[in-house]
């Protein structure tokens, strides 16, 4: 009898994906091709996002693997996509104005003058979510602005996993995790926000119904299966937001916080409880919905890794990607902590600074070794703001994301926040997350924790004080 498998179709900003995972959370076949904007005809410094290039890219991936996937049983798909981005269709889907990408500068003056619609804190203190140029509200008023009889034809506006399931299914839907990050949505009452939309004039009947991870939107059509060399009739489960599966996806418990690594970190927790009339008062402060119902993500967010890549480039120029990681990791291994006094004194949000404490035996090694100290400094404050917000106390720190991949900054992590990090052996964590649910939507566990207790979790460990890192299995 063939086995049983799930597919998760993921629209990465750099990867369109589709990965083939069974029930113990084993990835039987995956496939990927890059995934990129378009500059927009009206301007060449905007950005869009092409549907038919997705669902184009999406098709190829599934060839790609359809061979092996013949002598498996394909029981459902699910969708994650990165959050906030959308369209205004007709009735019948089909896009009134091009995806405004994230990446879009168009937004940015929207945001600045948002006063004039209602303050930037009562909207954080309502949606939870931070004051970032790329949220869908700043699409939707940009459009309200420059575009009115746009909104004035639309039928709905769809987040942009919603678009893709409305083409593999004909059914509208919002996906809860992705509403969770429009700053448009009340965060407690889990609903669109009519304060809000009344305040920027925006109609709440452009939002289709509202549907919760793992909630079956309908079935695949007969026209898309025959694109995507699949079986008529898949049952399609929401997912949504990559940030809320990836949390989920690392294992991570309730109150166990979560660093994602990367350009920026991003650290969140997966809580029952928020403080959301402190969040104004902290820079890169958010809070989202977690894929649970009944629960939230509260984080902050700082510049990382792009201010290594700077150092990269002043130092290792010569050097290619990505084997000069590694000659940066082994030079600042020689480095002790401290950096013989050289500190690297910077606003972490806004990459201006610079070095304290030069001196002649300074080496390139100590130079990315102060801010690699730095940055985990960051990281500690940050976590103690975050233990405010959602009233926990962190006994350990889950570590996703390209960061994660360095051993010394993980450890120097650890020594300073004198905690344990551990760090998923798993590498696709928010292809896992979303699996768990489709799994759970498929009815083969009570829960999606119970799904996830099913998949063989193995983490490294990084001890304070300690020289070698451990693994260590948990489910």
């Amino acid at each position: 009898m063939a086995q049983n498998i799930v597919l998760v179709f993921d629209c990465g900003a750099t990867n369109i994906r589709v990965i083939a995972i069974d029930d113990t959370g084993s990835i039987v076949a995956k496939s990927d091709t890059p995934n990129s904007t378009k500059s927009c005809s009206e301007n060449s410094e905007w950005h869009i996002w092409s549907l038919e290039d997705i669902l184009q890219r999406f098709e190829t991936c599934c060839n790609n693997i359809n061979e092996i996937i013949s002598t498996y049983k394909v029981k459902g798909i699910t969708v994650t996509t990165f959050g906030v981005d959308g369209a205004l269709t007709n009735t019948e889907g089909e896009l009134i104005y091009p995806i405004i990408s994230w990446k879009c500068p168009r937004t940015q003056k929207i945001m600045d003058n948002i006063g004039k619609y209602l303050s930037p804190n009562e909207l954080q203190l309502i949606s939870g979510v931070g004051h970032f140029s790329f949220n869908t509200i700043y699409k939707l008023i940009w459009l309200k602005e420059h575009e009115p009889e746009k909104l004035t034809q639309a039928h709905a506006w769809l987040f942009i996993s919603s678009l893709i399931n409305y083409r593999l299914t004909g059914i509208m839907t919002t996906d809860r995790t992705m509403a969770g990050t429009s700053q448009l949505f009340d965060l407690k009452a889990e609903k669109f926000s009519h304060h809000i939309l009344d305040k920027i004039g925006i109609p709440p009947t452009l939002f289709p119904p509202i549907v919760a991870a793992g909630e079956k939107i309908g079935t695949l059509l007969p026209e898309m299966a025959r694109k995507l060399h699949l079986p008529n009739d898949i049952p399609i489960f929401s997912a949504g937001h990559d940030t809320q599966f990836a949390l989920f996806g690392s294992g991570a418990q309730l109150n166990q916080p979560v660093l994602s690594s990367g350009t920026w970190e991003v650290l969140m927790v997966r809580t029952e409880q928020v403080d959301t009339t402190i969040l104004p008062s902290y820079k890169g402060s958010t809070c989202e919905l977690d894929a649970k119902t009944n629960l939230y993500n509260p984080g902050l967010q700082w510049l990382a890794s792009g201010i290594l890549e700077w150092i990269r480039s002043l130092f290792w120029k010569d050097l290619k990607k990505p084997e000069v990681y590694a000659s940066m990791i082994e030079e600042a291994l020689d480095v002790p902590p401290g950096c013989g006094g050289l500190n690297f004194d910077s606003n972490i949000l806004t990459m201006n600074g610079g070095w304290l404490g030069a001196s002649l035996n300074s080496t390139r090694g100590y130079f990315y070794r102060s801010v690699l100290e730095k940055l985990s400094l960051q990281l500690n404050d940050n976590l103690k703001t975050l233990e405010k917000i959602a009233n926990f106390k962190a006994t350990e720190l889950v570590l996703v994301g390209g960061g994660s991949n360095n051993i010394l900054w993980n450890q120097i992590k650890a020594d300073m926040l004198n905690l344990p990090i551990k760090v998923p052996k798993q590498s696709e964590i928010t292809v896992l997350g979303a699996a768990c649910f489709a799994w759970y939507g498929l009815g083969l566990c009570e829960t999606a924790e119970l799904v996830r207790n099913r998949f063989n979790y193995t983490y490294l460990y990084y001890y304070p004080g300690s020289q070698q890192p451990c693994y260590s299995k948990i489910f």
